[in-house]
């Protein structure tokens, strides 16, 4: 029996690369029809973050991501534990995604476990531009991105 999942788009689709995210996990929703897998898009982070994912057993997140090597274009496979601890989701005023979920669990909320949630990440470009459109090299990568999160959805199916 598969795990009741969450595919969740991450991002703000009015600043280029920023809504990559959302643009993947739209893609996806077009060619996954499956009753146990539920799609979301979400502009929030850190403990607003706790809301969109409570309840499900697993939860696949799209994001952009922009590190120091990283080229556009790049595709991370990341779980909450490998980002870092200081790294703050949306707001220096709010938590990281692994306090967030540390803090959540500790208050009662049903959250799946850190293996349980798997983070695509999209190396960007451009997320200070207002524009609906992603730049080139993202956009090329959209096409790996929709089957990496594919293959993820059948990989918790066995």
């Amino acid at each position: 029996m598969a795990l009741k999942a969450l595919v969740v788009g991450l991002g703000n689709p009015i600043l280029t690369d920023d809504g990559v995210g959302i643009h993947i996990v739209q893609a996806v929703a077009e060619q996954c029809q499956r009753d146990d897998v539920t799609f979301a898009e979400a502009s929030v982070g850190g403990l607003r973050l706790l809301d969109v994912i409570a309840g499900y057993e697993r939860v696949i997140m799209v994001d952009a991501i922009q590190t120091r090597e990283g080229k556009p274009g790049d595709i991370h496979h990341l779980h909450p534990n490998d980002l870092r601890a200081s790294l703050h989701s949306s707001s220096t005023h709010d938590l990281s995604l692994p306090g967030a979920l540390a803090l959540g669990r500790g208050l009662g909320m049903v959250l799946p476990d850190d293996e349980a949630i798997v983070i695509i990440a999209i190396e960007v470009e451009d997320v200070l531009t207002f524009g609906e459109t992603v730049t080139p090299a993202v956009a090329a990568t959209i096409p790996r991105a929709v089957d990496a999160v594919l293959a993820e959805l059948e990989a918790g199916e066995q």
